[in-house]
Parts: C-alpha cells; sequence; structure tokens
C-alpha cells in the first residue's frame, strides 16, 4: 500500500483515522477491519452496495479488460484523439506543482497522463476491476497515483486533504448525488474548485444506446440525466455549468469558500 495514504485516510463512516495492521486497516471507534488486497485498499464492505451504486460496480467489473482501447477508438473518430477529449474538461482544474490531486471515480486512470507531473496523485472507485487496470496503466505510464476502492458517498480521506478534487463520468447513476458532492466539498481545502462533469441525455442517447454492455444501464436512463446543480450547496461560489464536447457531456464546477 502506498505509505502517502496513511497520513489522510480515514473510516469512511466515522472520518476517524485508520491503523495499519498486516494487510488490513482497522478504525479503532467502530471494530471495522478493511482489507488491503493487491496493494490497494477496500474501504466498500459489500454488505453496503445496493442499488445503482451495485449495479454499476458489477457493470465496470465486468467491462474493465476492454475499457481502454474502446475509449481510445471512439476518442479518435468523434474527437481526433484522446488528448482533444480530455483537455476540453482538464483544463478547467486548477493544478499548480506539489498539489494533491483527487480523482473521484478514477476509472482506469485515463486522465492521470494528461495531468502534470509534479503532483502527488490520487483515484477512488466503485470497481475493483477498474482499480486493477489503473494500476497496470500506471506502471506503462510511469506514473504513480494512490488508489483506493470506495463509494463516493462515502470518501475514506480526512477533512480538506487535497488542492483539487474532480470527477468524470458515474455522478449520474449515484445512489445519493447530493451525499457525494458533500463528500467532494469536505475532502478539498478552502478555495478548491471541485469540477464534475458527465454524460449528457445527448450521448447516453445516441452513441450508448450502439454500444453493447451498457446500453441497457445507460441509454434506458438518458431522459434522466442532466447536470446535478440543484444539488451543490448554495455556500458555493463561482457556480457554472456548460456543455463541451459537441453537447456530449456537462461540466459543472463550483468553488469551496
Amino acid at each position: 500500500m502506498d505509505p502517502r495514504l496513511l497520513q489522510i485516510l480515514c473510516d469512511p463512516k466515522t472520518h476517524e483515522p485508520l491503523e495499519l495492521k498486516g494487510d488490513s486497516l482497522i478504525s479503532h471507534s467502530t471494530g471495522q477491519t478493511y482489507p488491503i488486497i493487491s496493494s490497494i485498499p477496500v474501504l466498500l464492505p459489500e454488505e453496503e452496495l445496493h442499488g445503482d451504486n451495485l449495479e454499476f460496480q458489477r457493470l465496470y467489473d465486468r467491462i474493465a479488460p476492454v475499457y481502454n482501447l474502446s475509449n481510445k477508438i471512439y476518442f479518435f473518430l468523434k474527437f481526433g484523439g484522446e488528448k482533444n477529449y480530455r483537455n476540453q474538461f482538464l483544463k478547467e482544474l486548477e493544478i499548480v506543482p506539489g498539489d494533491k490531486v483527487l480523482e473521484i471515480s478514477v476509472g482506469t486512470g485515463d486522465n492521470f497522463p494528461y495531468l502534470p507531473r509534479k503532483i502527488d496523485l490520487y483515484g477512488l472507485d466503485i470497481s475493483f476491476g477498474m482499480l486493477k487496470a489503473c494500476r497496470r496503466n500506471l506502471k506503462k505510464w510511469k506514473r504513480e497515483a494512490a488508489i483506493v476502492q470506495a463509494a463516493a458517498e462515502a470518501v475514506p480521506f480526512r477533512d480538506e486533504s487535497f488542492d483539487v478534487v474532480y470527477h468524470v463520468g458515474g455522478i449520474n447513476f449515484f445512489n445519493d448525488k447530493a451525499r457525494a458532492i458533500e463528500e467532494m466539498i469536505r475532502v478539498a481545502k478552502r478555495g478548491s474548485k471541485i469540477v464534475i462533469v458527465d454524460e449528457t441525455e445527448k450521448l447516453a442517447s445516441t452513441t450508448y444506446n450502439k454500444t453493447p454492455f451498457v446500453r441497457q444501464q445507460i441509454a434506458k436512463k438518458a431522459a434522466e440525466l442532466s447536470a446535478p446543480v440543484d444539488y451543490v450547496p448554495e455556500t458555493m461560489q463561482d457556480l457554472e455549468i456548460n456543455e463541451i464536447c459537441n453537447g456530449l457531456l456537462y461540466c459543472l464546477s463550483f468553488r469551496k469558500p
């Protein structure tokens, strides 16, 4: 396990510190034990998974082996390359050297190669299959990142740990969007800009409706998709919402005061 994690990890339920014992992390306040599997802390008890979170965890575990390749082909055909696609939202991040940067729903880590080098990268995802692919990719890219399995609604990091917090893809189908946004705000430092990106109805009803594996879960809910502006607390500042990538994604951003 990445030693940097112990400094900021906490129990996802109580936010109290965790102690490393062998291949596990232990919460003294609750007695909960969280395993570390293949150097990845698993802070997501299976019995707590339900609803859309469980459905999409299973989906992404299934598609993890082909996720990178299918994305690269799509982004080349649609945007002329992956860099052109990702820069449309990554340019919104306010990253400076030395920052601690957290991606919620990191998936296979595909955004990491397009971020500056001199930063500390962290990632969280509900799918262990995607995290294993992320770990392989990090070795290939010669990049380092501390990754954990956890739900976006119960982030296992201490308050105000990160200079930059962002999320790309997934919040449309979280069990609790409001709670996920509250958690992003909690772990971000004061003054930080938080960026949330996900697909619009246009993407779900066109591309996803023609894509095997995902059309059953995503395309059938296309009409429900919209940026979660109503879940952003009124105390947040500089709120902006824009459509990007030819209207296929929305980009919601705001600043923690």
